[in-house]
């Protein structure tokens, strides 16, 4: 069951159009992520969803909106940069958000306890937030955005500002979350939403690129890669396979080179043979599957 549609969704800033016709629905329980480089338009798409900047042109339809339109009571939301108070405890704080979102003195202070709980910093509720890591305060930040139980969840760059360890903490906290309420997230780090989302929404450019489950992406876009890592890539490694005939296209970074191929037992011999007859230095020779970033380039044309 749909939970919210998304038609015709337009933003224009002093005549600079932003956001170019986004058309999407969210279904209640999936965990979808919304992918783009920055400045794609993420920012601005969930500002507009949760209420917090007006459309241009389209339309967002809650399912369960009240009858004059008030979407606060099923909406949590999370922006990239939250702002706390540092005097606070983290209890305080969550009691506090708790009586804005409309909760008595009694279910504010259970809800925050509950919630300190599931986000594991249970044992730091009386400590001040300018104390907290960044980890915590973003684990702090999304149970705010969930004290009201809302419907759907939408978290702006949860953990891009984090280290590995933050940002692992995050990760396993939205798997949790998951089985809870609905999660829009916005990223531009392929390798989270890959390992945590059920569907995903490139976006590119303010518009929709591609969407779908990672399976149906996979399938839709599936070819067969060679990924290459040498210890020094010079220009005639990239020039050589870009131009062989077994290649149909080469993504490079750095001194890795992935090689989009027709046949890929043919050119497993064929490439080993080349690098052996030239010398290469070879440190990884690996046969393996689109990722989303494969994916993601692929679609937006680069």
């Amino acid at each position: 069951m749909s939970l919210i549609q998304i038609k015709g969704l337009k933003k224009s800033f002093q005549g600079n159009e932003v956001i170019k016709g986004l058309d999407f629905k969210l279904e209640k329980g999936k965990c979808i992520a919304l992918l783009g480089p920055n400045g794609a338009g993420k920012t601005t798409t969930l500002r507009m969803l949760s209420g917090l900047m007006k459309p241009t042109e389209g339309s967002i339809s809650f399912s369960e909106a009240k009858k004059d339109g008030d979407i606060r009571h099923l909406i949590g939301y999370l922006p990239q940069f939250p702002v706390f108070y540092d005097w606070m405890s983290g209890f305080e704080f969550l009691q506090y958000a708790g009586k804005l979102a409309g909760l008595t003195s009694k279910e504010a202070k259970e809800r925050s306890l509950e919630l300190l709980e599931l986000v594991g910093i249970i044992d730091a509720k009386n400590r001040r937030i300018g104390k907290y890591s960044g980890g915590m305060r973003q684990r702090l930040g999304i149970a705010q955005a969930i004290i009201n139980r809302p419907q759907l969840v939408m978290l702006d760059e949860p953990v891009s500002a984090l280290d590995p360890f933050g940002r692992r903490e995050v990760l396993e906290l939205l798997e949790r979350l998951k089985k809870e309420t609905t999660i829009l997230f916005s990223t531009h780090i392929l390798n989270d939403a890959e390992e945590v989302c059920d569907e995903i929404i490139f976006v590119h450019n303010g518009k929709i690129v591609e969407s779908g489950t990672m399976d149906d992406l996979r399938e839709r876009h599936q070819q067969a890669k060679i990924d290459l890592i040498f210890r020094r890539k010079t220009e005639e490694m990239e020039s050589t396979f870009r131009t062989h005939s077994l290649t149909k296209s080469i993504l490079v970074d750095g001194n890795r080179i992935s090689v989009f191929v027709t046949n890929v037992e043919s050119a497993r011999k064929e490439f080993l043979r080349l690098i052996s007859e030239k010398e290469w230095q070879l440190d990884k020779f690996e046969v393996s599957s689109m990722t989303l970033e494969d994916v993601f380039m692929k679609v937006v044309g680069k």
